[in-house]
């Protein structure tokens, strides 16, 4: 029997990435109105390599892979959303991208490990861990409540309800209209938000066991050699929750994640849900088939862009190959 494919996404500037089982889709509400459509084939390196895909090695080369592919869509949105003159280099995304990174290390996994080890003496190896935990925790949510102020953020916050709104709707069998989508929910068991605090909690359980070092450079560092396997472990218990979200100990546990949606996802209007459902149309496999009066992406590695959603049958505008 085969496996259903679970499709998921990521909200992106001004639009929506859909992951579907032979590639991706990215639509982004352009300036004039118009909606830009990119969809590529996705080739993964556990086609390559078959050992990368055993449980917990899987997870982790998942993660890398729908990284570099967030970083290299987040670009391509930012450049379709704004003015031409406004469209970001190369070296402006990685300079980005290099301060975002020494950020995250230094506030979810420096502070938090320094304050832990300071402390070790007085709670022991078990509170060290709790300790690093839950203000890796802490930050995290001060984090999105600072930046859920900003008006740009709250934004990709719709997108990424847009988002789950219409997987939702899809896997519920509903009708792709942004109508149908609006009246299903903007949290999705299998939402990157979950994944993160889930990672925070198995940290801890880990990490009582492993790296308890005297000096915080150290713990540190064996907390990033670590942090494949921590990875691919959330990995597969998101992967398990999935497709046993009915038993109350996996309710219990996926719960939490399910809360901490709500401040990474707001209530979309039909524009923005009429960009996620043009991602996930793109790339259902034979839809464009089996719903000939819609103008749909049947091609990959091709661009096109689309005047506003008209609920059923938009018309293509422009259409150009991308080389």
């Amino acid at each position: 029997m085969k496996k259903p494919f679970y499709y998921g996404g990521q909200a992106v500037i001004e639009g929506v990435m859909m992951m579907g089982p032979e590639g991706y889709a990215i639509s982004v509400r352009r300036p004039d109105g118009s909606i830009a459509t990119r969809k590529e084939r996705h080739h993964s390196i556990k086609e390559k390599w078959g050992f990368l895909k055993w449980p917990v090695i899987r997870g982790f080369v998942n993660l890398i892979e729908m990284l570099v592919l967030g970083m290299s869509t987040i670009t391509w949105s930012a450049n379709q959303s704004a003015e031409e003159e406004e469209e970001l280099s190369a070296k402006e995304m990685a300079l980005s991208v290099g301060i975002a990174v020494v950020a995250v290390l230094a506030l979810f996994l420096v502070l938090p490990t320094w304050a832990g080890t300071a402390l070790r003496p007085y709670i022991g190896d078990f509170g060290r861990s709790l300790l690093e935990g839950v203000l890796r925790i802490a930050v995290f949510l001060i984090y999105l409540l600072l930046i859920r102020r900003m008006d740009d953020i709250l934004r990709v916050f719709r997108y990424h309800g847009a988002e789950h709104k219409t997987i939702n709707a899809y896997e519920a069998g509903a009708a792709l209209t942004p109508e149908a989508v609006s009246a299903y929910s903007t949290r999705h068991l299998r939402c990157g938000t979950s994944f993160v605090l889930m990672v925070m909690i198995m940290m801890i359980l880990v990490f009582t066991f492993v790296g308890q070092t005297e000096t915080t450079w150290a713990r540190v560092l064996i907390k990033l050699v670590c942090m494949p396997f921590v990875a691919g472990l959330t990995y597969e218990f998101t992967r398990f929750s999935a497709g046993h979200c009915g038993n109350p100990i996996v309710r219990a546990l996926i719960t939490p994640g399910l809360w901490l949606q709500r401040l990474t996802t707001e209530e979309p209007d039909l524009d923005q849900l009429a960009v996620a459902i043009r991602s996930l149309k793109a790339v259902i496999p034979d839809y464009a088939e089996t719903h000939p009066e819609e103008e749909v992406i049947i091609d990959y590695r091709e661009e096109a862009a689309f005047s506003d959603e008209a609920e059923t049958a938009p018309r293509m505008e422009e259409s150009t190959t991308n080389v």
